[in-house]
Parts: structure tokens; sequence; C-alpha cells
């Protein structure tokens, strides 16, 4: 039996050779429609629907809040930014606790989701590190690592209080001087602002950049300092946390000296592992056979440069401190790392060449280093450090704590142990000792660390996701050399864009293997 109904019962004048005309065209329209919502760059040209939200931050006027827009423009700086980027003035108190008082102006910059409307997800807020480095500047020259994310997101940078264009510290002799003239220099000409450049007034800035960006919670990837930040908006704003991704975390429960102890350390267990990589895999391998005996060749080339630098190229020369933060830039790569260094080392030992090691550490740039003239970075980073932290030792104890990293590695013990005068002489008082990052109630937040990492050591990452509470901090784990491991590690990435696309964060103890698996 033929239970089809017969064609005459169809309506009148379509065969059924029409019906499939008819649904082959509607097809092909509803494609060319899907196709003409993307540009030749696969970017969506649909209407944009702009999203808002109903929470400002609490106890600040509405001229801030409701009242406030940010109007996005074409990107006039940097040159890499002026296609494809907007950019925008956010206005902000420079004193929260004065919220009525003088306002500064905090730079922003976006790139706009390529996605349907319909799974935008929101802003992905973006710091990269340091502190001290721009986020203006940095989101072109990183958006491959996120471009990824595009589809669901717009990523949003920003810089920070006292980097690049928002309210930039000056310390050098002049006021347009980016270099570093002296404590005394910098109250002369950043002394109003000094107090407020700190990790916490930039967090609550992250709270304002929320609501205004139209975002209920905040979606934030914060990467080495940026998980500072992270953490400390967390522990402030509990209930305005969405997804936030904390990679190559910092230790909250360290201090600025005990911080210092804990890298310098990592760096060398780093070097150590390249030593022995060196040794077994590269010939000639410039630092002999195994860790001991690269302590001793490396002793040997420092002591060699301390009397007569290397030259570098463009009239640079390459001195011990060089050496030491070169080779450590090159580490922070992973293994990627391992044979450049190989070879910057050999030129520099066999032919006095510190081209090789000094271009490679310049094209590296670690996040926490990371300086080009004339931006401002390196004198941020001291004025945001020292807001922060309430430690001024006295000379006694900064021998005492010179003394101890120096000792704790024979490489890098001598470069790093300057780091204790950092902020021995600052004119303002920091804020406390330690990071305080207790965020209950918060939602989930994935912290993410390489157990390899030269520049943030692992514990860190265990200490940070413990610490912003049960059910709030979720540890992933890469075994993975390097400083940082999104987008490095395919098991990283697939499982922190699945966290910031879903909500939905891994298993308790989950590990990604990697490099040193």
């Amino acid at each position: 039996m033929n239970d089809a109904r017969p064609i005459q019962s169809r309506r009148p004048g379509l065969s059924a050779g029409a019906y499939i005309i008819a649904g082959v065209l509607l097809a092909v329209i509803g494609a060319v429609g899907a196709w003409l919502q993307h540009d030749a760059r696969g970017r969506n040209t649909e209407p944009r629907t702009e999203f808002t939200a109903n929470n400002p931050p609490p106890g600040l006027p509405t001229t801030l809040t409701t009242g406030q827009h940010l109007h996005w423009s074409r990107c006039t700086s940097p040159s890499t930014a002026r296609t494809g980027y907007d950019c925008a003035v956010m206005k902000a108190p420079l004193d929260y606790r004065k919220p009525d008082g003088r306002t500064i102006d905090v730079a922003l910059i976006r790139r706009k989701a390529t996605g349907p409307n319909a799974r935008r997800i929101g802003s992905l807020v973006l710091n990269f590190g340091g502190p001290g480095v721009s986020g203006v500047s940095g989101l072109p020259e990183r958006l491959n690592q996120y471009g990824p994310l595009l589809d669901r997101y717009d990523l949003v940078s920003f810089d920070p209080r006292g980097v690049g264009a928002t309210i930039p510290v000056r310390c050098g002799k002049t006021a347009d001087d980016t270099g570093y003239d002296g404590t005394d220099a910098c109250v002369e000409h950043s002394g109003a602002l000094l107090r407020y450049i700190g990790t916490s007034h930039t967090a609550r800035d992250l709270d304002l950049m929320r609501y205004l960006l139209g975002d209920q919670r905040l979606h934030y990837f914060g990467v080495s300092y940026g998980t500072a930040l992270g953490a400390v908006y967390a522990h402030l704003y509990p209930s305005h946390v969405g997804r936030l991704v904390l990679e190559a975390s910092v230790d909250p429960t360290e201090n600025l000296d005990e911080e210092q102890v804990s890298q310098v350390k990592a760096v060398q267990a780093a070097f150590d592992r390249f030593a022995a990589h060196c040794a077994a895999q590269i010939r000639p391998c410039p630092t002999g056979d195994g860790p001991e005996e690269a302590a001793r060749r490396i002793a040997r080339l420092t002591d060699r440069l301390k009397k007569k630098p290397a030259p570098a190229g463009g009239g640079r020369k390459l001195d011990a401190d060089d050496l030491a933060y070169g080779i450590s830039d090159h580490l922070d790569r992973g293994t990627d790392g391992w044979a450049p260094l190989a070879r910057a080392l050999t030129a520099l030992i066999d032919h006095n060449d510190g081209r090789p090691l000094s271009k490679g550490a310049d094209d590296i740039g670690s996040a926490d280093r990371a300086a080009t003239s004339p931006d401002n970075s390196r004198v941020a980073r001291t004025a945001i450090t020292c807001a922060d932290s309430s430690l001024r030792p006295g000379f006694e104890r900064l021998d005492r704590d010179k003394a101890r990293v120096k000792a704790a590695s024979p490489v890098f013990g001598a470069a790093w142990s300057t780091g204790v005068y950092l902020c021995y002489d600052w004119p303002f008082d920091g804020e406390r000792a330690t990071l305080q990052v207790n965020a209950d109630g918060a939602a989930p937040v994935l912290v993410v660390g390489g157990t390899g990492d030269p520049t943030t050591p692992y514990p860190g990452a265990r200490h940070m996701a413990r610490a912003l509470g049960d059910g709030v901090g979720v540890l992933l784990t890469a075994e993975e050399e390097g400083h940082g491991t999104y987008p490095q590690n395919r098991c990283v990435t697939k499982t922190v864009d699945h966290y910031l696309r879903t909500g939905r964060t891994p298993a308790p103890g989950t590990v990604c293997p990697g490099s040193m698996s």
C-alpha cells in the first residue's frame, strides 16, 4: 500500500519538480544571506547588538556610570592598531575614596567579535603582565594568540594606571623622559599620581570597565602579573566574577623578598634542565657536559663580561647582568628557546659576539621585562610594584636579603640580587606585604601553572588556586617548560578555550602533558 498523497492534492499550479526547485532556491538564498553577513575577511557584518549591564560599581557618581559611554573610534596609535581596531577613553576616579574628585583617562583598545550576535558572550579583557606592559600596544602584537576566541568575544585590553597613555609615571631627568633617574625624579614629575597606581586601584578600574562594556560579569584573561590583577578583582568583586583565567600565576602568599628567592631558584632549575638537554642532544654544547659544568662556564663568562662587555650591535654592549637576563628570556620561551640559546652562547663564548643573545632577548621580550623605547614600562613596573608592596627594609636587612638571593643561584643570583633595592627608598607607603585574593562566593576561576615556569614558579599557581577559596580556584597543571603555556600547549589551549566558551572548568587535578612529560 502507498500512503503518499496523490500529486493532485498539492496546491494548484506547482509540480513536484517546482517544489524541489523552490527548496533549492530557498537554501541558496539562505546561504547567500549568511555569506552577506560576513565580509571578505570573514568578519561578521550583521548589525551589531551592543550589550548593556544594570549593575554599576557601587559608590560611583552617575556621571561615571550611567552617564558615561565609551566612544569607540579608529585608533591613531600604535601603528599596528590603525586597521581593524577601535580605541576609547574611560573616565575613572583618581582616588576611589573620593569618587567625586579628580578623574583620569584610561586608554582602551578593542577588536570586535567576528561571530554572530546570538553567539557573542561579551568582552574578554586581557592583561599581558609586567606590571608595566601596555595593553593598547600589546593587543595587536598578541592577537594571534587569542584570535580563535574572537568568534565569541570582543577582545579588549587597556593601559593600566601608570602605563602608556593612562597617567604614565615619569621618573626621568625631564617630564617627557621615559628613563629612571631616581625616586626624587619620580616625585617631581609624578608625585601626585604615585599613591593611586597600585593593583587594587586598577582592579576597581576593571569593574567600571566591565560595566561600561555592557557585561554583568567580568570575563578576563590575565598572564603573569595579570593574575595578581585578576585575583585582586575577584577579591573585591566576587559577585561580578564571570570567566576568569589566571595563567602563569604569581604566588599570593609570598612577599616581594620571598618572590625574588623563589624566582631565582626557578630560573636556575630551568637553566639546569637546558644544560642537561644541551649535553645530551646538542653538538657542540656550549655549556659542557651537564649543569655543574654549565655553572662553571657561565661563571667564567660572567667574569669576562664584567671586565669587558661584548659588542652587541648598534653600539650596544652586553655585560654580565645582560647575560643573565638574556639567558632567562630564552628560557621563558620553553624548549623552543633552547636551540637559539645554545647558538647564542656559542657565539658569545667562542667569538665574543653578543649580538645573537641580545637580539634574541629583544625579539622574545619576556612579559615581565618587555620594554621598547620610548615606552615607560620599566619605570611603571617599579612604581606599581612599590605601590603594592609595604616592604621598606633598612640597609642591614637589605644586605641579608641580597646575600640570600645571590646564594640561591650560581648563574642568576648576582643579577637578581639587585632587585632587593627596588622599593627601599620609595617615597610612599605600599598597600600590604602579600596580596589579598580570597574570593568566597565567586564563580570558578581557572588558574593555569606550568611545572617548569622559570619566572612565576609552579607552586605559586597551587597557592593561588587555594587562596581564592574552596570552590573558586580551579588548578590546571601543565607539564611544560617556559613562562606561560597558552597557546603553546594544545591541551591547555583546548581546556582554557572550552572554559571561556562554556563556563565549565576541568575536573580537579587535571594535568596537561607537555615537554616535561
